[in-house]
């Protein structure tokens, strides 16, 4: 068996890419709220200005999973950071060393950008990846609630007087 391997998607991996995104929104529990389809992935990861990357986690030719992020900025560090979007392995993959491979990466590409931070989001009840991300020595952000606005709501909003 062939060790993993990284490498980074292209836009030929759309469909793969799709197929772990709805992989993951049915882990979720929220498959109905998947909008991407394959070219849309195409147009959004791999156009000249995205600011978003996807790398994918292979072994002997198979993809096994991928991690999607983009960087943001700490304007109290005055540095960039690396935001982990999605880390998604496929369930009869997983134990295999492929989701810590996949952070490694991320790290290690953090520290060549020169990021003050490599942050993410899960859900609360997804103890499987919380147990995990503890063991690798991640901090969970306890004390920050997240917010979001989309659909109609962001449209109202940005109207508003």
């Amino acid at each position: 068996m062939d060790q993993l391997s990284i490498r980074q998607a292209k836009a030929a991996d759309s469909a793969l890419i799709l197929h772990f995104v709805r992989e993951l929104a049915i882990y979720e529990k929220a498959e109905h709220e998947v909008l991407a389809t394959e070219q849309t992935i195409k147009q959004t990861l791999f156009s000249n200005d995205s600011h978003v990357n996807a790398l994918i986690c292979e072994q002997d030719g198979q993809a096994l999973g991928i991690a999607i992020y983009f960087y943001n900025y700490s304007t109290w560090l005055a540095k960039p950071g690396l935001y982990l979007e999605d880390l998604y392995v496929s369930p009869e993959h997983r134990g295999k060393g492929a989701g810590k491979l996949l952070l490694k990466k991320m790290a290690q590409i953090a520290l060549q950008k020169n990021c003050g931070r490599f942050e993410w989001s899960c859900l609360d009840w997804n103890k499987p990846s919380r147990d995990f991300y503890d063991a690798i020595g991640a901090k969970s952000q306890d004390e920050w609630v997240g917010y979001r606005m989309s659909g109609q709501t962001l449209i109202d909003f940005s109207e508003q007087n």
